[in-house]
């Protein structure tokens, strides 16, 4: 099977590119042609061809997740990613129990209004956005709180880029003999997730991130004893897992109208993941992009937010420049005119930008990026001086 074509370099780059940029983001991400490809054929949903490919799809994504065919299942359902991280909180966790939510960014935010607006009991563990969660205040809270059935993290915190200590959470909140929900959304099909070995309840992710997909549909990998026992949890009609896991095993049919066109991208998708060598070569390659990037944007005068040490090869944050030469807005708006988009800052306190290292792209697209930055940044400069 061939490698995916990755996105063009800035000497092979046209002037219409800028019209179809190389998407510097954490998903929506730049695709292969492959995958886009997969969209051209309608599929008929209930159609025993795409009931059979919908099985298959989920099926090789459980797989992925470390999940077993008797102990876990993987629930799809249409939306995007918070979709499925709203469905995973709603239908775990019962009315009567508290959840302990673990935030350090945007995404842990907005798991708690998903609690609260659900009517679900939640206590906060909040550290900054630059900093993880210490494990002996997690234990000591779960110790404090025999309410709290729940424990919810963000894996990737794409607020700034930080990667989250899973495994170690994992250990204390299951030495703690409580249940962890994991918010993989800008990780899983890169960073390592286990759902077997960590013992985790239940994993939330999308088709548009790591796995390279396009934005249409969310999923979550979870235990079927946990997901039996919430039969009936659910507030909702269209994000209740257990009653959507329920449908699709007798005779593989969606509950409401599927997604076709995604599926098939993301199969195809999928198929490109195994042939690039699953996750640890998606991680491999992501991290060379990563290293090329934060060497290249020193070198323009770019410095990250994080620490290396916590910084996932997802999406890296950059701190804004406080001198006069330097807006954001014209910074964007020049590199998506040379054909690339990044994308702003979610980091609260401190101005930031974000550049995206994940999609169907390579060190050599990097590169082609920061030649463009390196341009806009000289032009910028000579604009205050003129």
């Amino acid at each position: 099977m061939s490698s995916p074509t990755y996105a063009k370099t800035a000497a092979s780059r046209s002037s219409d590119d800028a019209q179809t940029p190389v998407l510097l983001t954490p998903g929506p991400l730049t695709t292969s042609a492959r995958v886009k490809e997969a969209m051209l054929r309608d599929w008929g949903s209930r159609d025993p061809a795409f009931v059979d490919l919908s099985h298959t799809v989920f099926e090789r994504i459980r797989a992925l997740a470390g999940g077993t065919e008797a102990a876990h299942v993987c629930v799809p359902l249409q939306g995007s990613g918070t979709f499925a991280v709203e469905a995973m909180l709603t239908t775990f966790v019962g009315a009567g129990e508290r959840v302990l939510l673990l935030v350090n960014g945007a995404y842990g935010h907005r798991m708690a209004d998903i609690c609260r607006k659900s009517g679900r009991a939640v206590e906060i563990y909040e550290v900054a956005e630059t900093d993880v969660h210490d494990a002996a205040e997690i234990t000591r809270r779960l110790r404090a709180d025999p309410k709290i059935g729940f424990v919810a993290m963000v894996h990737c915190e794409t607020t700034s880029g930080l990667l989250n200590p899973l495994e170690e959470i994992a250990s204390c909140v299951r030495a703690e003999g409580r249940w962890l929900l994991v918010d993989s959304m800008s990780g899983f099909g890169a960073l390592p997730v286990d759902m077997s070995g960590l013992e985790l309840a239940a994993m939330a992710a999308s088709s548009n991130k790591c796995l390279q997909g396009v934005p249409g549909l969310g999923f979550v990998v979870c235990r079927k004893d946990l997901l039996e026992a919430a039969r009936g949890r659910s507030p909702s009609v269209v994000l209740d897992l257990q009653a959507q896991a329920e449908a699709l095993a007798n005779g593989g049919q969606w509950r409401f109208t599927p997604p076709t066109h995604v599926i098939a991208a993301l199969d195809a998708a999928l198929a490109e993941l195994e042939a690039e060598g699953g996750p640890p070569a998606r991680l491999a390659r992501y991290s060379r992009n990563l290293d090329t990037l934060l060497s290249g944007m020193a070198d323009l005068g770019f410095y990250p937010a994080l620490d290396p040490a916590r910084q996932a090869p997802v999406i890296a944050s950059f701190v804004e420049p406080h001198e006069r030469w330097f807006a954001f807005p014209a910074f964007y708006e020049a590199l998506r005119a040379r054909g690339f988009a990044i994308y702003a800052g979610k980091m609260t306190g401190r101005g930031t930008f974000r550049v995206g290292v994940i999609g169907a792209i390579d060190p050599v697209t990097i590169d082609a990026f920061l030649l463009a930055a390196g341009e806009v940044v000289s032009e910028m400069k000579q604009k205050v001086i003129s």
